[in-house]
């Protein structure tokens, strides 16, 4: 645990929405090592998403996030209906999302900033430039950024 700048000790829930499991794992490992407390959910797929933050159907036990890590292309119900159905719910829109998603479409860029995602990042396919990605997603969201409770 890391104590935050209010003396308060800091720990992260993370919820992880992405259908790729090497991604999941190599995730987990990174956030596993962080500085900071963490715990990450991970779900593979929209519907189960969606039932995870709102705590129906078989997740009656999740615990709200302090960030979603979105791909965008996901089976069930994509990433970008998703990112609209948070964002318009009142108990969830202010939970950060975080982007991480293979397509370089401008248009996606564009859809998902209007949707109000916090952050859109192009998966690197090279292992290396992936583990950087992660850790500076810690760096910044988990050590500097105050997140909402």
């Amino acid at each position: 645990m890391v104590t935050g700048k209010k003396g308060k000790t800091k720990h992260i829930e993370i919820l992880l929405i992405e259908e790729n499991s090497e991604n999941n794992e190599l995730t987990t490992e990174i956030f596993r090592e962080a500085a900071v407390s963490n715990n990450i959910n991970m779900v593979n797929n929209g519907v189960d998403a969606m039932n995870f933050l709102k705590q129906e159907n078989g997740f009656k036990n999740s615990v709200r996030p302090n960030i979603i890590l979105l791909d965008l292309n996901i089976p069930t119900k994509d990433g970008r209906e998703i990112l609209k159905e948070i964002k318009t719910d009142p108990e969830l829109k202010y939970i950060p999302i975080v982007v991480m998603t293979s397509s370089e479409s401008e248009q996606d860029i564009i859809n998902t900033y209007e949707h109000y995602a916090n952050a859109y990042i192009t998966k690197p396919s090279d292992l290396d430039e992936f583990i950087k990605v992660i850790k500076s997603i810690e760096d910044y969201w988990l050590k500097i950024v105050e997140l909402p409770p």
